[in-house]
């Protein structure tokens, strides 16, 4: 596999350039039909850019090439009743998106989670907005559909903030089935609330951004041993 098109193919997705991420990965593919990490993500790429049927396609031909790999038979899953239409406009999210601010940030699981279909439709990096109600805060993509919930310690507090003029990022951080992570991010703050956090302080750690099906993997070599 050639290291440098795959890290090509991982920088235009990160970037959510689909048509040239879907252009590398086809061309790595050329070399290697059974690459199993430019197959799942050319079916991301094909996902994103709404071109499901392909997508479909490339998902079999990777389950084909590797019945275990566990991206391929997610994707494959997430593709049975994914429709173009179930998919969000979104802006891209650059990795620095998610670096984790004390009291400014948090990653969050969502509660009562939204219909499968929306949830299929959504992946790292897209941007969805919060929506407060008088006695919880919904999660809505970019036109509108709901996506879960924040829990209600979380939402009584955000929801007081918000209203005194704190603003939020809010970006989907991971979705494994009706689990839905997102990371929220202060923006702004309110004109009266100086020194309060946002969330309360604690241990940070660097939240990945890039997805599992845009790493590839390099194969350790083996050393060669003489015979006899």
């Amino acid at each position: 596999m050639d290291t440098s098109l795959a890290q090509r193919a991982i920088e235009a997705a990160l970037a959510h350039n689909w048509d040239e991420a879907i252009k590398i990965n086809l061309q790595i593919l050329k070399a290697n039909k059974n690459d199993i990490d430019a197959l799942n993500r050319l079916s991301r790429a094909y996902i994103e850019a709404g071109q499901i049927k392909k997508a479909k396609e490339v998902a079999k031909r990777a389950t084909k090439a590797d019945p275990v790999n566990p991206i391929a038979q997610k994707t494959l899953k997430k593709l049975q009743t994914l429709k173009a239409t179930d998919i969000p406009n979104h802006t891209a999210a650059v990795p620095e998106s998610f670096l984790e601010e004390p009291g400014k940030t948090k990653l969050i699981s969502l509660i009562h989670p939204g219909d499968d279909k929306i949830l299929a439709g959504l992946s790292a990096g897209h941007q969805v907005t919060l929506l407060p109600h008088p006695h919880r805060v919904s999660i809505m993509t970019s036109d509108g559909k709901y996506v879960g919930r924040l829990p209600d310690d979380l939402a009584a507090r955000l929801r007081r903030l918000m209203k005194s003029g704190f603003k939020y990022q809010t970006l989907v951080k991971s979705v494994e089935g009706r689990n839905v992570k997102v990371f929220v991010r202060e923006i702004q703050r309110g004109n009266n609330e100086k020194g309060l956090a946002s969330f309360s302080p604690e241990k940070i750690d660097y939240v990945s951004f890039t997805p599992p099906e845009l790493v590839h993997k390099e194969t350790p070599e083996v050393p060669m041993t003489e015979e006899g």
